[in-house]
């Protein structure tokens, strides 16, 4: 590795950007031509020959689809632009939650056949929850039945945004040629190797279009924009000025989603989608101080190299040099050989070198600052969630959050000589990836492998294999399910009395329980009704403490309880005898007891699943569906193809995929997408 002596970038010039989008909707092939222009790479790699450098893993190139999310760097226009490659599929949903919980900005990818698919859509809201503003790339332009107004149609309607078109595509499918800009009303064309971009006037049978396109632009800018909006009525028009400054705000604000088009494989439309990233997604001095808190207070932290440091870190990846801990610095400069705080175990770790990422490649650098995403080498005990700070100013960041398991295998070494170097090999797995879980059934003794889905398993039992050289065995996929109240009970009395030598236990309770909602309804609610001080308020709290502890297993079958409604209606102390403990306890043995004296129910996980497939084969498809309990919610025709949207339970979808490919003679395609739980079958 070489060391680089990096000059200090304003933070106006640096840009953290994800790029998020459906399965083949072409988000590496976009990353590859962004790193291929910009001068980062001297080859463009592809996808089809697993010769790309953000899906540098082996199973991603064998497969195709990229796994793990990839952090690159490159520079334009002066700007330095760290992106974030994310996974595509439902299973690998928590890389893109992490990426995102450190990213400034993101590009939307969308097919523009497809249009918006169903992992678009659940990235998006992914994005809201995290008020990362957007801008759209409408990409494969160059296929057959390819239409840009339709797949914006459909960002409008499946997205509830109001997209804001600044291009015209010149030519249509195979001819597509190029596009104009509608805010320079300027015509950008490549030739057939895509190498060098044209910028001439715009062609004089498109002047009329793109005349009416840029007044519906002008329009829609003004009805979000109180600048536009003067402008557009004093003078009957906004310039171009003003219209950049807009789209700016507009990305920044969320109110609005600037949309561009072009096709990634043949290279076109890419220097304008850079030109707008730069130009309309924020730094990180845009953005709003990092919230944190410390001792229970309050604290922020403003993107400045002169703050006090404070860095998250959101990916962990052991290396044959030990763990590559990725990090987003938020505040403040980190240098190699300081001295940090783990905020989140409250120990010291040191800093042994810092790196600039490409992928599977670094590069060395003496320090980061403030806006950087960079990895660093030494650290011991940080995890994926850590905040490092300044010894001297503590700061705990808000971690990213994981999703629950609800898929699950039994895994077990096929050597038993190998029982511990497999225990050692999913420890790391679940270190690097937290949206897997690993435990022993206490019933069979089985060590349990739990993830997203069928093919987040696949992965993580496959990464053992190569990377450690394991034979492992692999039981059927098991679901997890969970257990609801449907009737509940009212004035269920609990009276915990224990004395056993010095101090005793003593707590009376009385609750009642109910349905949080309609079966299926996910979450628990606590309340107390008790008047009077009949329960002071820090034993509520333990009450409330000891219900959730009740609520790990059902008396169904020992699933999580959840869609529960638990009031605390009265209650009695002991002025020698009542604590903590002692309420816990109660909480905990009254719900229990409500749980077996109500009626309760299994929730199964269910997801919605879209496939497509030949208009010739619908019948095979939907048939196979309806044996699988599944209940067909649409079904669009798109050209010759057909598509069906389906709620399926998870555990009939395992193997589908083979099935599918059998029953359309391997033309069709699905994807799904967890939508909560509904109850099982009696």
């Amino acid at each position: 590795m070489r060391t680089e002596l990096r000059t200090v970038n304003s933070l106006a010039t640096v840009r953290n950007l994800g790029i998020l989008a459906h399965v083949d909707a072409g988000k590496t092939t976009v990353t590859e031509r962004v790193l291929y222009l910009t001068g980062a790479i001297h080859r463009r790699g592809e996808v089809h020959e697993g010769t790309t450098v953000t899906d540098f893993d082996s199973q991603e190139r064998d497969r195709g689809i990229t796994i793990f999310a990839a952090a690159v760097s490159c520079d334009w226009q002066g700007h330095r632009i760290n992106l974030i490659d994310t996974p595509g599929h439902v299973d690998f949903a928590d890389e893109v939650e992490r990426s995102l919980r450190v990213l400034d900005g993101a590009v939307a990818v969308f097919d523009a056949v497809a249009g918006v698919e169903p992992q678009s859509e659940s990235v998006w809201r992914q994005a809201d929850r995290h008020r990362v503003p957007r801008i759209a790339f409408v990409n494969k332009l160059d296929r057959a039945g390819a239409e840009l107004d339709a797949a914006v149609a459909s960002i409008r309607e499946r997205l509830h945004t109001d997209p804001l078109v600044v291009q015209l595509p010149i030519g249509r499918e195979e001819g597509f040629l190029g596009v104009v800009d509608l805010v320079r009303l300027r015509a950008l064309t490549w030739p057939e190797s895509g190498e060098g971009m044209a910028e001439t006037e715009v062609p004089a049978e498109l002047l009329a279009e793109a005349g009416r396109r840029r007044r519906a632009l002008e329009e829609a800018v003004a009805e979000l924009h109180p600048l536009a909006l003067e402008e557009y009525c004093a003078q009957g028009t906004v310039g171009e000025a003003t219209l950049r400054q807009a789209l700016r705000e507009l990305t920044h604000s969320g109110a609005g989603v600037v949309v561009l088009c072009g096709s990634a494989y043949k290279n076109r439309g890419i220097e304008p989608l850079l030109d707008a990233a730069v130009a309309y997604l924020p730094s990180p001095s845009d953005v709003p101080p990092v919230q944190g808190t410390h001792q229970g207070q309050p604290q922020q932290r403003t993107a400045d190299p002169a703050q006090p440091l404070a860095a998250l870190a959101f990916k962990s990846v052991a290396t044959a040099t030990g763990r590559l801990s990725y990090l987003r610095l938020y505040a403040g400069t980190l240098r190699k050989g300081d001295t940090v705080l783990d905020a989140t175990t409250g120990r010291t770790e040191r800093i042994g070198r810092i790196l600039r990422v490409q992928a599977d490649r670094h590069h060395e650098l003496e320090q980061a600052q403030a806006g950087d995403i960079v990895a660093v080498i030494g650290l011991k005990a940080a995890r994926t969630g850590t905040t490092l700070c300044a010894p001297t100013a503590p700061v705990l960041l808000e971690p990213p959050t994981s999703a629950t398991p609800v898929v699950s295998v039994a895994v077990e070494a096929a050597r038993s000589t190998d029982t511990e170097r497999l225990a050692e090999a999913l420890a790391r797995l679940v270190d690097e990836d937290p949206s897997l879980a690993v435990r022993t059934d206490p019933e069979t003794g089985q060590t349990v492998l739990s993830g997203m889905g069928e093919l987040h398993l696949e992965v993580a039992v496959e990464k053992i294999r190569r990377d450690r050289g394991l034979a492992v065995t692999v039981g059927r996929p098991q679901v997890a399910h969970r257990e609801t109240v449907e009737r509940g009970v009212s004035g269920l009395v609990l009276r915990h009395v224990k004395q056993d030598g010095g101090s005793g236990q003593f707590a009376h309770v009385v609750i009642d329980t109910e349905p949080l909602g309609e079966p299926g309804t996910e979450g628990f609610e606590f309340r107390s009704t008790v008047t009077g001080g009949r329960v002071p308020q820090e034993f509520v709290r333990a009450v409330e403490a000891g219900c959730r502890d009740a609520l790990a297993d059902g008396p169904l079958g020992g699933h999580p309880v959840t869609g529960l409604r638990v009031t605390l209606t009265d209650g009695a102390t002991h002025p020698k005898d009542s604590s903590d403990l002692a309420f816990r306890t109660a909480g905990r043995l009254a719900l229990r007891e409500a749980l077996r004296k109500g009626v309760t129910t299994l929730l199964e996980p269910v997801v919605e699943v879209t496939v497509t497939t030949p208009e010739d084969t619908v019948g095979g498809v939907l048939g196979d569906l309806a044996a699988r309990r599944a209940r067909v919610s649409g079904s669009t025709t798109r050209g010759s193809t057909t598509v069906v949207t389906a709620t399926v339970p998870l555990a009939e979808l395992f193997g589908y995929a083979t099935r599918l490919r059998s029953r359309t003679q391997g033309r069709g395609t699905f994807t799904a997408r967890p939508t909560g739980y509904v109850p099982a079958p009696r």
